[in-house]
């Protein structure tokens, strides 16, 4: 697996430059923490990322922010996937309550996903 931590402007940043808060539909407070790729059977897969501490509490469950999910494959991850080149099959958005090790899991840390296709310039909603 490849990690790029942070793509701005066609940049790679270290990740504590790549600290920024997000507008998302909700209203919720929302950071980018990283970007991962990796190519499995299925083909390229790009995984984006974020810390969305007020998940899984104060009413924020996965149906009510799924809406920023989609805004986020489709505002923040598509235009940057244009400047970088191979196009994936996947886009996997995940949000966190606080930053994670990818891959390790942590019963403490509530985490939502979602992985889309990319289909004439939007994300389409796959189901896992």
């Amino acid at each position: 697996m490849r990690a790029l931590v942070c793509l701005t402007a066609g940049c790679l940043l270290a990740h504590s430059a790549c600290a920024e808060d997000l507008s998302v539909p909700s209203g919720q407070p929302v950071t980018f923490h990283e970007m991962l790729w990796d190519r499995p059977g299925g083909g390229l897969i790009y995984r984006f990322r974020f810390v969305a501490p007020e998940i899984g509490q104060d009413g924020r469950e996965y149906e009510d922010v799924e809406v920023d999910m989609q805004y986020l494959c489709e505002t923040f991850a598509l235009p940057r996937l244009a400047e970088t080149g191979p196009q994936p099959s996947q886009i996997v958005i995940s949000f966190s309550q606080e930053e994670t090790e990818f891959g390790i899991a942590n019963e403490d840390v509530i985490q939502f996903f979602e992985a889309y296709r990319v289909e004439n310039e939007t994300c389409i909603l796959e189901f896992f």
